[in-house]
């Protein structure tokens, strides 16, 4: 049976001002299944093709917290103890530091960690 889902991209905006991203991750939100997850993937190259004097080590640390925001639990900090709905709230909420979340896009899928699997092939990866 489909379960409605939320989602949002990560991004990278390497230099705030300018408004240029790349998209490094997806957050899914699903209360129906109680799931919550992240997938991220930096592209170093496409990051320096931005801002050659970035360095990709704290990006992904940042995005890493993100995924361990989802997990939840002790060693995600005092965040990751709310609950998922709290946290997918937390991960999503308008910022303007170096990763940013989308807006959030709503939709229906079976199995949201395939639907999650998905969303990064198509909005994160590049194209093959």
């Amino acid at each position: 049976m489909a379960a409605t889902f939320e989602y949002a991209v990560l991004r990278v905006v390497p230099r705030v001002e300018r408004g240029e991203f790349i998209n490094a991750g997806v957050v899914l939100y699903s209360s129906a299944t109680k799931f919550l997850d992240a997938r991220v993937y930096l592209d170093t190259g496409r990051l320096q093709a931005l801002d050659p004097t970035m360095d990709p080590e704290p990006v992904l640390r940042r995005l890493e917290a993100a995924r361990r925001v989802c997990a939840g639990g002790p060693g995600s900090g005092a965040i990751g103890l709310l609950p998922p709905v709290q946290r997918f709230g937390w991960l999503v909420a308008p910022c303007s530091t170096v990763v940013q979340p989308s807006p959030v896009h709503t939709g229906l899928c079976g199995d949201p960690r395939r639907t999650l699997d998905h969303l990064l092939r198509v909005m994160v990866h590049p194209w093959e």
